[in-house]
């Protein structure tokens, strides 16, 4: 076994611990934010991998980047307040409702 294999094979139980401890930080951070909130950062991260991978194919992935996630951003936001404009207007509907 050569000197590479040995720390391969020990490099890759830490390597997906780490991931996992990463995507569970991640999940537990957004647990106090609110829906738009929420959808923003998934809007900004989506869109910052989207524009990455295009713009490293059309040769700028940095700005691809920062596009993709300045779009992503601004699409997450806009979908998370109309959800809770819908959601608000359920509520006064079913209120209202209830008391008639």
């Amino acid at each position: 076994m050569t000197e590479g294999m040995k720390k391969e094979i020990f490099m890759k139980p830490i390597s997906t611990i780490s991931g996992i401890i990463v995507v569970s930080a991640m999940l537990a951070g957004c647990a106090d934010m609110s829906q738009t909130q929420q959808r923003a950062l998934t809007g900004s991260v989506g869109g910052a991998a989207a524009g990455g991978l295009i713009g490293a194919a059309a040769g700028n992935a940095g700005m691809g980047a920062a596009v993709g996630a300045g779009l992503g951003l601004t699409g997450g936001f806009l979908l998370g307040r109309h959800n809770e404009a819908v959601n608000r207007a359920y509520e006064q509907g079913r209120t209202s409702g209830s008391k008639n």
